[in-house]
């Protein structure tokens, strides 16, 4: 799976960025379910932003671990040992502070192939992805009775192999995994915080997560082109300002991209106590630009593209 992975890294280069963009997508075979709906607050009812993905009834692969996707995990009945990637769209507790017990929770799993972990590399105020599961899991680790899934030298049912995701080049990357997926990200704008976005593809369906955002380096709408299902983060109403909107859109911003993107359904996510029931203003704003169906996520929704 790692040579996947890797093999992912030349095709970046030449991959036309929506290669499955035309093709016909199987709905009846793929469906979005919301692990966490929510954001960092204790009082919101929801688990914090993760989603699983499912293909032909199987969990193939999740976006974001924040706090209570554990729990929902099992609730969905998903299978650990059937997921081909783990994919981080930042390092934030909120979509993150599940890992470890994921990790813990596949000695209880039939799992027998690496576990692939992409995230973003490191900056001046976050470490790297390879640096946040060594620090989880490595030998002097948080969790370093859990060393046996990273380090080579030791014996376990399979490894973590991570990889990080360059920053500076504010273009599409892909990586092929195993026969039916194809992951892609790019870097997106979320103040400080090193933070990517990501698509994947599957079954000839496309299904894009923003993330936590602003929309300064303007990338995702390129990302998510002609997208099945984008799923876009409202943490902040159209009248929040200052540090609040240097780190997430607004509505009309969400619309603004799902309509240059020309997404077929949109799911807003990342539901918090400044956003939550005001649905009904968030979709007035939304629909400014954007025309097509709206969802609001809860958790353990399903979504079909």
């Amino acid at each position: 799976m790692l040579k996947n992975i890797i093999k992912g890294l030349a095709l970046s280069l030449v991959f036309s960025p929506f290669v499955m963009a035309n093709s016909v997508c199987n709905q009846d075979r793929v469906t979005l379910q919301v692990l966490g709906s929510g954001g960092p607050e204790l009082d919101d009812g929801r688990a914090s932003s993760s989603y699983l993905i499912w293909l032909d009834g199987k969990a193939r692969a999740l976006v974001d671990l924040g706090s209570g996707a554990n729990v929902n995990f099992g609730q969905a009945n998903a299978r650990l040992e059937d997921i081909s990637a783990i994919m981080l769209t930042h390092l934030h507790v909120d979509h993150s502070a599940d890992l470890p017990a994921f990790v813990k929770g596949a000695f209880f799993s039939d799992r027998e192939d690496d576990l692939t972990i992409l995230g973003p590399e490191g900056n001046a105020l976050m470490p790297s992805t390879t640096q946040f599961v060594s620090r989880l899991f490595g030998n002097k680790g948080a969790y370093a009775y859990l060393s046996n899934y990273l380090e080579p030298e030791q014996r376990s049912a399979f490894k973590l192999k991570t990889k990080d995701i360059a920053l500076g080049l504010k273009a599409v990357s892909h990586f092929p995994v195993g026969k039916d997926l194809i992951l892609s990200t790019i870097p997106v704008h979320h103040g400080p915080i090193a933070a990517v976005a990501w698509r994947v593809d599957i079954a000839g369906c496309a299904i894009t997560f923003s993330g936590d955002m602003n929309n300064q380096y303007q990338t995702l709408e390129t990302l998510a082109l002609n997208s099945d299902i984008l799923v876009m983060h409202n943490a902040v109403p159209e009248t929040a300002s200052g540090v609040a909107t240097h780190l997430h859109m607004t509505p009309s911003q969400i619309g603004r991209i799902a309509q240059k993107a020309k997404v077929k359904k949109l799911v807003i996510s990342h539901r918090m106590n400044r956003t939550l029931g005001k649905e009904k203003v968030t979709t007035q704003q939304t629909e400014q630009s954007y025309k097509g169906p709206i969802f609001f996520a809860n958790d353990l929704d399903k979504f079909r593209p």
